[in-house]
């Protein structure tokens, strides 16, 4: 009796062998280099807000925590984190002229 693991071992292996010939194309037809470029400039830019947008979390939720810890600076604890989370953003427009430099 065969195991779970080897039958997916063996579907996997049939999938690629037999699926290969569905991917031939005639020369010229289907993906282009432009298309990568493309693909790879939103990859790019998603990579970049998601990063940026959980920068931005560690951020507020430091701050928020430094102000619960000490009321008395929250007020200067809110400034350098609006400092902070403004440089963080500034990294994804970055990402953003970068692409629409080197894409578009």
């Amino acid at each position: 009796m065969r195991t779970p693991l080897s039958m997916r071992m063996i579907g996997m292996t049939s999938l690629l062998l037999f699926a290969a010939p569905a991917w031939a194309q005639q020369a010229g037809a289907g993906i282009t280099d432009t298309t990568f470029k493309y693909i790879s400039a939103a990859f790019g830019m998603a990579i970049a807000a998601a990063a940026a947008a959980y920068a931005d979390s560690r951020a507020i939720a430091a701050a928020c925590e430094g102000a619960a810890r000490n009321p008395g600076a929250g007020g200067r604890l809110q400034t350098l984190m609006l400092i902070g989370v403004v440089f963080i953003e500034t990294l994804v427009l970055f990402t953003l002229a970068v692409i629409f430099l080197k894409v578009v």
